[in-house]
Parts: structure tokens; C-alpha cells; sequence
């Protein structure tokens, strides 16, 4: 997998196209992982539920906006990193909940593996569900298991690039250029799904930073 992440282009949501290009880039780094670090020490700082109420909140209506921007040029395997592609996945489930649900079903479908049962969202998958998914993803990354919260994380991605590749078949003979988009977001979904399992074990290991 590259240590060099290119942000998927599968989410219609302009802040992921902006970019501040006047930051130094060893500085942009800096930042990008004193605001992780900042971030989960003010909302795990007694777990404050209001708190944790309001970053769900703000991560549930816009993103994490001008933070994850920094995130977003973090190294794939760092604190900032790991938050960057949670919060993609909650964007794609925010922005195109149907999709991600009907991909997510034909993934687990698919699979005869324990990704399903990981990412925990009960059969037949739906909107509501996905929804109710990422944010008990985001609230574990805030205030329960980090490192749970990326495996759940990681196991969603993993079922809905599986869904995504069963969809390209699919489409191939018939829709060339939507079964092209299919495999770039299955590729982009596995390479997120395996920098987040990788983050966990860090994690685990005290060496996410």
C-alpha cells in the first residue's frame, strides 16, 4: 500500500478540494497532527457528552471542515490520517446514503468473511442503518475504543469496496465508464480500509501519532 494517500474523488462535497497551497508542507504536517491530538484530548477530556454532542453535530452537517483539510495530507499511518479517512467514510454515507447502503449489502452478500459482523450493521443494510453506523464510529473516536472504532471503520470500507466490485461486473458490458467509477472507488475504499487496521494496531501499540 503507498505511504502517499490521493483523496478519493468519489465525494461531491467541495471542501474536499480545498486546499490552502500557501502552507508550508512540513508545517501543514505540524498542524495537521497537533489539531488530531488537540482535538481528541478536548473531546476525551472527561468525555464530556456535550461535547462529544457538538463535534458529532459539526462532523454530521459539514464535516470536519477547515481541520480536515489539514488531515487530509497527513500520512496515511498517523493520528491525523486515521481521522481523515473515518472522516470520509462518514461523508460518503452523509452525502449518498442509499448507494453506500445498496454497495454495502451487495459487499456482504459477497463476502464469507467477519467484515460484515465487524462493521455490525444488521441485514438488509439501509440508509438509516449506515447512518446510525458512522456515528457510532465517530462517537468511539471521540469518546469509547479508538481503536475499535477504526476496525468498525475499516471492516465498512472493506464490505463496500466488495459491493463495489460486484457492481462494476455488473455494469461492465453495459456501463463501461460507471463500472470504471466502481473500481476506482473499490480501490480507494480497500486502500482506506487497510491504512485504518493498520492505525488501530499503532494505536494499540501507543505509536499513533
Amino acid at each position: 500500500m503507498a505511504d502517499d494517500f490521493t483523496r478519493p474523488t468519489f465525494f461531491s462535497n467541495d471542501w474536499f478540494d480545498r486546499v490552502e497551497g500557501d502552507v508550508d508542507p512540513a508545517v501543514r504536517l505540524q498542524l495537521a497532527s497537533e489539531t488530531a491530538q488537540a482535538l481528541l484530548a478536548r473531546v476525551r477530556s472527561g468525555a464530556d457528552p456535550g461535547v462529544v454532542e457538538r463535534i458529532l453535530r459539526v462532523a454530521r452537517e459539514d464535516g470536519i471542515d477547515t481541520v480536515a483539510e489539514l488531515w487530509s495530507q497527513a500520512r496515511p499511518h498517523s493520528l491525523p490520517g486515521a481521522l481523515w479517512r473515518v472522516n470520509l467514510l462518514h461523508a460518503l454515507v452523509t452525502q449518498r446514503a442509499p448507494e453506500a447502503a445498496a454497495l454495502y449489502q451487495e459487499g456482504a452478500d459477497a463476502l464469507h468473511t467477519a467484515a460484515p459482523v465487524v462493521a455490525g450493521v444488521p441485514a438488509p443494510a439501509s440508509p438509516a442503518e449506515l447512518r446510525a453506523l458512522t456515528e457510532t464510529i465517530l462517537r468511539g473516536v471521540f469518546a469509547g475504543d479508538f481503536a475499535l472504532a477504526l476496525e468498525r471503520a475499516a471492516a465498512f470500507a472493506t464490505v463496500t469496496a466488495a459491493g463495489a466490485v460486484e457492481a462494476a461486473h455488473r455494469d461492465e458490458a453495459m456501463h463501461p465508464e460507471r463500472a470504471g467509477e466502481r473500481t476506482r472507488m473499490a480501490a480507494s475504499l480497500a486502500d482506506i480500509a487497510g491504512d485504518l487496521q493498520v492505525c488501530a494496531r499503532m494505536w494499540r501499540s501507543e505509536s499513533l501519532v
